[in-house]
């Protein structure tokens, strides 16, 4: 893997957990390191200075724009340039849908779909310029396959993945890569959560090899990869092949009558982006009316 020399990251969350793992590894690999959280930033700072790395505190609150746009910059100003931006700050207010405070919805939104579309925002045209750039977005199961009382944190997490699914298209031809991480790691936000056993198998720094590779000089683009334990494994979204039903079978009832057809994912396939769904079915809708016709 080429060097991550000279490069600076902004890692947001990173006064614990897993923040604090990744931005201790990529520390040790010669990245300078904003170290941002609201809580222990200048604790994982000193861990960094003491092992001979180089970085900086911060405790911008990331759900104010105005505030996330001046750390950026200030990175900018300090260093040079912003090389990494590792989206990882995150809040739990777990409910069922039904007994969920809507404020607390919206806080679980703000903090972790919010605050990663503020740093991002302000992050990219300095990385636009510069002709480099790797985003992180941290997803999570819950947000790709659902979770019982994480409706809000589901949601903010597959939002995530959208993102990141739009902006690898748009930041391909500018050098910049952005990808996903859906780690499962015992940290204090997921203290009691976890079972205890499995819980020792979890730890962030099981994790922190995933976030290097996203964001290194070799990294790829549009990935979402699942880490913990030290097992890693891509995700995606995935469709059946297209069914395609006339005019008259064109209703529910067809459908219902071919669901089995429909919903058959045996020949799934991947699609790289929106208007590769509408051309393949299209191409699939000329193709039945011609082999009817």
């Amino acid at each position: 893997m080429k060097s991550f020399a000279g490069q600076v990251a902004v890692i947001t969350g990173a006064g614990g957990g897993l923040g604090r793992a990744h931005a201790l590894a990529l520390a040790s690999r010669g990245v300078k390191v904003v170290v941002n959280d609201l809580g222990n930033a200048q604790g994982v700072v000193d861990e960094i200075t003491a092992a001979g790395g180089e970085a900086v505190a911060d405790s911008t609150d990331i759900a104010d724009r105005a505030a996330a746009a001046a750390m950026i910059a200030a990175t900018v100003d300090r260093w040079g340039r912003l090389d990494i931006l590792i989206n990882n700050a995150g809040i739990l207010r777990d409910k069922s849908f039904a007994k969920m405070d809507l404020d607390d919805f919206d806080k679980v939104i703000t903090v972790h779909l919010t605050g990663s579309v503020n740093c991002t925002k302000a992050a990219w045209p300095h990385m636009v310029e510069q002709g480099y750039g790797r985003i992180l977005m941290t997803t999570s199961a819950s947000g790709i396959y659902g979770n019982f009382g994480q409706a809000n944190y589901g949601a903010a997490k597959s939002g995530l993945v959208g993102l990141m699914n739009v902006l690898a298209i748009e930041g391909e031809k500018k050098g910049i890569r952005v990808n996903a991480l859906a780690p499962t790691a015992a940290t204090q936000m997921t203290d009691g959560l976890i079972p205890e056993e499995a819980a020792k198998r979890l730890g962030p720094d099981t994790v922190a090899p995933a976030a290097e590779f996203l964001v290194s000089p070799d990294a790829p683009t549009g990935v979402i990869l699942g880490a913990g334990g030290g097992v890693f494994a891509v995700s995606q979204m995935r469709e059946a092949t297209p069914v395609a039903l006339d005019a008259e079978h064109c209703t529910a009832e067809g459908i219902a009558e071919r669901w089995d057809e429909i919903s058959d994912m045996s020949e799934s396939h991947h699609l790289a982006a929106a208007f590769d769904q509408t051309d393949l079915y299209v191409r699939t809708a000329v193709a039945a009316a011609g082999e009817q016709a």
